[in-house]
This record gives C-alpha cells, sequence and structure tokens, in this order.
C-alpha cells in the first residue's frame, strides 16, 4: 500500500495527536456512500425482531430506532477553535479496518444500558462523546447499537482514549461528512492518528491547518452537511468512527506519567 502523508494535531496540554491528511492517495470509490447506507441498514434491521428477544426487548430496539422530526438534530458550523498541524510520513498495516462504531444521536429520551464510552480494537481505544468541560454525554446501548440523547446548541468533542503500545489511525465522520475535508465520509479516508498511551480530542470540521469550527447540535436544517455541497440533511444524526492500525516503532514513544519509570534490574535483556 502507497505511504501516506500524516499530519500532526498540537493539542492543549503538550499531548501530540497525529491526523492523515487529505493529500494521500485517493481512497476507494467504493465506500463514498457507506456510511449513510450502512445507518438505514441498521435501523431497518432493528425493526425486525428475532426469536430471543423478549417483548419489552423488541418495544424498547423500535423506540430508539423511530426518530420523530421535530427530534432530530444535525451538527453545525460552530466557533473557530485553534488547532495546528504538519506532515510526518506513516502506512496502515492493511486496507481492512480492525473496528468500526456508529452512534444515532437526537432530541430525545433512547433507552438501553447507559454506559460512558465505547470499547473498539478488541479493549485497545476507548471513544467517548464529551462536552467541553472534558465529561463524558451518556451513551445507551442497545444490542449492537450505540445512541446518545442531545441537546441543541450543545458543543460537543470526540474523545479517543490509546491504552496499548500500538499506533492507530482513527477516521470520523459527522452526519455523514468527513471531519476533515468536508467531503462525503469514506471508511477509506485519511483520518487522525492516534499514538500509544496517548489521548485524542477532534473538536470541530477541520477549516485549516491552523483551526476546526467546533461541533454543536443544531436543527437539521441548520446543519453543516445541509449547507454543504457534499452534505445531505438526510444523514444528519449520525457519528461515525472507523479504527486502522499503524505501521509505527512501539518503542519510541512511552505511557505519560507524573511519575519516575521503575528502575531496571536487567537493562542488558
Amino acid at each position: 500500500m502507497k505511504n501516506r502523508w500524516i499530519v500532526i494535531w498540537s493539542l492543549l496540554g503538550g499531548f501530540f495527536s497525529l491526523i492523515l491528511s487529505a493529500c494521500s492517495s485517493a481512497p476507494v470509490q467504493q465506500s463514498a456512500d457507506d456510511m449513510s447506507s450502512n445507518v438505514q441498514v441498521e435501523s431497518e434491521m432493528a425493526q425486525v425482531p428475532t426469536p430471543s428477544m423478549t417483548a419489552s426487548q423488541t418495544s424498547a430496539s423500535l423506540g430508539n430506532s423511530k426518530v420523530k422530526d421535530e427530534q432530530r438534530l444535525g451538527t453545525k458550523w460552530g466557533d473557530e477553535i485553534s488547532s495546528s498541524v504538519k506532515p510526518v510520513n506513516l502506512k496502515r498495516l492493511s486496507s481492512t479496518p480492525i473496528a468500526e462504531s456508529q452512534i444515532r444521536y437526537a432530541e430525545k429520551d433512547f433507552s438501553g444500558r447507559s454506559i460512558n464510552s465505547i470499547s473498539l480494537a478488541a479493549g485497545k481505544v476507548s471513544f467517548s462523546v464529551q462536552d467541553e468541560r472534558g465529561r463524558n454525554l451518556v451513551l445507551y446501548r442497545d444490542g449492537q447499537q450505540y445512541f446518545l440523547s442531545a441537546n441543541e446548541g450543545q458543543s460537543y468533542v470526540l474523545h479517543y482514549t490509546n491504552n496499548s503500545a500500538q499506533t492507530f489511525e482513527v477516521v470520523a465522520s459527522v452526519d455523514g461528512l468527513d471531519v476533515l475535508n468536508g467531503q462525503r465520509a469514506s471508511r477509506y479516508n485519511s483520518g487522525y492518528v492516534l499514538w500509544p498511551y496517548s489521548h485524542l480530542d477532534i473538536e470541530g470540521f477541520r477549516k485549516s491547518n491552523s483551526a476546526v469550527a467546533s461541533f454543536t447540535f443544531s436543527k437539521p436544517k441548520d446543519s453543516y452537511a445541509a449547507h454543504s455541497a457534499s452534505g445531505s440533511i438526510n444523514n444528519t444524526g449520525v457519528i461515525g468512527t472507523v479504527i486502522y492500525e499503524l505501521n509505527a516503532p512501539r518503542d519510541k514513544v512511552k505511557p505519560t506519567s507524573q511519575y519516575a519509570p521503575p528502575p531496571n534490574a536487567f537493562p542488558a535483556d
């Protein structure tokens, strides 16, 4: 697979995360509509009760999948936030993603098991949606689907934590749009890179190499997707994440800690 340019996103607090820029090799064309079509399939499947589902479980699943027009939300182009970038070079280990998740959001009370974060890549990556103060917004898990009760006017951040020594790439979309270039989302687009034992906060749609526009919940008609030539109001209300593993030396990045590492009795081993 061809090398991809990667852009480092310098975050507040001394943490460094990476993003693969849109100037990399062309994405696979077959996935241009993958995000939106997959959401529709999941919604339809959720309405078909399985033999193992109880009456109450079936009712809850049907209730989550049905969102009234007045409950629908999108994400608008919010306030500008400083975020500078610069290029480096890394490659994906495989063209196939190792994990994927989607969150449906709306201004309604969803049901299901409440959780703080979603476990991805066999628990190596944790994904949560946070408010501007860094507090996790409650997610609801219903089978294999995830839902978020949102409020119009609230800004939010996509927060990823790498709990492993591996390096990952995070391809993210909001309302069917790629958060890096504002084009129709594809699983094969370039994305943000997450270093070992570090975290990544995606705060908004990228405007330039030095700034992003914050994610802010809004009515669908006011969303970025509704006013973008690449977007569609029909795709508002969904957040997508795809994870790839990157080819990067594992011994170059150490966990950040306020304590000194323990002494090594056998340093030559």
